[in-house]
C-alpha cells in the first residue's frame, strides 16, 4: 500500500497529489511515469511523475478528472492508500547539452513540461518554455515552470491570462524571428503536438513528443500503447513516451484514442449511479 501523503486542487477537475513511494523516488528520472491502482477492483492507470523527493520518499502526480478512475482518484485524501503504484516505467527523456531548448507544453502536458525543463537546464541548456491553457482558471504549476525555464510564455485561448494565442503560434513566431533551436520538446494534446511536429519539420528542427497512447500494463507486453510511426510499430510504455515527432503518425494516434470513449462514458455513467445517495 502506498500512503497519500496530501493532495490539493490547482484547477477545476485538475488535482495535484504526493504519494509515499521510497523506491520510485529514489530511481525516477524526468519523463518516466509510474501505474496505479486505487483498490481490488480498480483500473490501471499510467500518471506521469511531476517531482521525487528521494529524502521525503515520496513522488508528485497530476491528473485531470475525466473519467471514473481519475473522478475516484481525485476523492482520495491524505491517509488514505493506493493498493499498486508500479514504476518509474518507461525510458527517460534523452537530456544532452544541446544548447537552447524550448519545451512546448499544454494544459496537463505540464508537469512533464516542468520535469523535462529542469532536467535539460541543469545540463546548462537555455530553456525556452512555451505553456498554453484553454484560460486564467486552468493555468497550473506556473511558479514551477517559471523556475525551470530561462525564459518563460505563456499563453491563454481567450486572452485571460498572459498572451492571446495557440503555442503553436508562438513557437513559430519565436522561429520567423529568428531564435536560433537546437531542440523542441513537446507535450500536450495530440493535436497541439501534431502541429508543433509540422512547424519545426519546415525547418529542420529535431522535435521529441512525449505521447500518451491508450495503456494498459505499462510493461510492453499488452501491446495497447502501440505507437505507429515511420520506423515502425513501437510501444510507448517501454520505447517511449518520447518520441521523434517527425517520425510519428499522428492521425492514427487520434484516432485510437477515441476507441474506447462509449465503454468510458458507460463505466462513468456507471460509477456516477453506484454513488448516487
Amino acid at each position: 500500500m502506498f500512503e497519500i501523503r496530501d493532495i490539493e486542487l490547482l484547477a477545476p477537475k485538475i488535482r495535484w497529489m504526493q504519494v509515499e513511494a521510497p523506491r520510485i523516488a529514489r530511481y525516477a528520472k524526468a519523463g518516466q511515469f509510474v501505474v496505479l491502482r486505487i483498490h481490488e477492483k480498480g483500473e490501471r492507470i499510467p500518471l506521469t511523475i511531476f517531482k521525487k523527493d528521494a529524502d521525503e520518499e515520496t513522488i508528485e502526480l497530476v491528473f485531470q478528472e475525466v473519467g471514473k478512475t481519475t473522478i475516484e482518484l481525485g476523492r482520495q485524501q491524505p491517509g488514505d492508500s493506493l493498493m499498486d503504484l508500479v514504476g518509474p516505467l518507461g525510458t527517460p527523456t534523452h537530456v544532452d547539452d544541446y544548447g537552447t531548448v524550448v519545451v512546448v507544453s499544454g494544459g496537463v502536458g505540464t508537469p512533464i513540461a516542468y520535469a523535462v525543463a529542469r532536467a535539460m537546464q541543469e545540463k546548462d541548456n537555455h530553456v525556452v518554455g512555451i505553456a498554453g491553457y484553454r484560460n486564467r482558471d486552468m493555468v497550473i504549476l506556473e511558479d514551477d515552470l517559471e523556475a525551470a525555464c530561462d525564459e518563460l510564455i505563456v499563453t491563454t485561448d481567450d486572452g485571460s491570462y498572459k498572451r492571446k494565442g495557440f503555442t503553436t503560434t508562438i513557437l513559430q513566431e519565436e522561429i520567423e524571428n529568428g531564435r536560433d533551436i537546437d531542440l523542441v520538446f513537446t507535450v500536450g494534446p495530440v493535436i497541439m503536438m501534431k502541429l508543433v511536429a509540422d512547424i519545426t519539420r519546415q525547418h529542420g528542427i529535431k522535435t521529441e513528443a512525449s505521447l500518451n497512447p491508450i495503456m494498459v500494463d505499462g510493461t510492453g507486453m499488452c501491446g495497447a500503447c502501440r505507437v505507429c510511426t515511420s520506423e515502425g510499430i513501437q510501444f510507448a510504455c517501454v520505447d517511449g513516451p518520447d518520441f521523434d515527432a517527425h517520425e510519428v503518425d499522428f492521425d492514427e494516434l487520434l484516432s485510437r484514442l477515441d476507441e474506447y470513449n462509449e465503454e468510458e462514458q458507460e463505466a462513468l455513467e456507471r460509477y456516477r449511479e453506484q454513488e448516487a445517495p
